[in-house]
């Protein structure tokens, strides 16, 4: 709960003194344990769950299933972590952030999505495409830990970016492989050799 980056089941294997494979177990168990079934079968869980309906006992029903938690362990960015539950995020954003949240402007945000999806990229590439100067916003976004540097470009020489893991994190997905697909929303693909054109200038 207090770390600052998801723990790997290696990590958490040499702090056990456990195996690998024993750990990623357990941890299955308790991510399955979190949301709300404790039974071993699948079926169990449909049926136990029909029959606490149908019950007045709010408890568990011989053994195989409990309520969610409000909270779940969520297995993202090469890791695992505690989270709160998505339908009480308003919630615990209240008490945690007392109302003040530190969002990031349009032009952070259209930036970030440059990157996120074109990476590694650099600065002059980012420019081109968002049509401004991004250099501002490049230092904003690499100081709040979203994007790092990813060398250079072998031509150029100029400094590549990527997303870094806490971003993958916020975003709450395992890769950049899982970001949604941009092709459902861009139109025709006329013109597209102009547009890679203009953006080698």
């Amino acid at each position: 709960m207090v770390i600052d980056e998801p723990a790997t089941a290696t990590a958490l294997a040499a702090g056990l003194n456990l195996t690998v494979d024993v750990v990623e177990s357990l941890l299955a168990d308790l991510q399955r344990e979190y949301n709300g079934y404790t039974g071993n079968a699948p079926e169990a869980d449909v049926a136990s769950q029909t029959s606490t309906t149908n019950s007045t006992n709010t408890g568990n029903n011989n053994g195989n299933t409990t309520a969610p938690r409000g909270f779940e362990l969520r297995n993202i960015a090469g890791g695992w972590r505690i989270y709160s539950r998505p339908e009480f995020a308003e919630i615990v954003g209240a008490f945690v952030l007392e109302g003040q949240t530190a969002r990031l402007t349009q032009a952070a945000l259209e930036t970030l999505a440059v990157i996120a999806y074109r990476q590694p990229v650099s600065r002059a590439r980012v420019s081109a495409i968002r049509g401004v100067n991004v250099d501002s916003v490049v230092r904003t976004l690499t100081q709040r830990g979203l994007i790092e540097d990813s060398g250079t470009d072998p031509e150029s020489g100029a400094i590549l970016y990527r997303t870094t893991s806490y971003f993958l994190e916020r975003m709450g997905i395992g890769s950049v492989a899982e970001l949604p697909q941009l092709s459902p929303h861009l139109p025709g693909l006329e013109g597209i050799e102009e547009f890679y054109d203009a953006g080698r200038m």
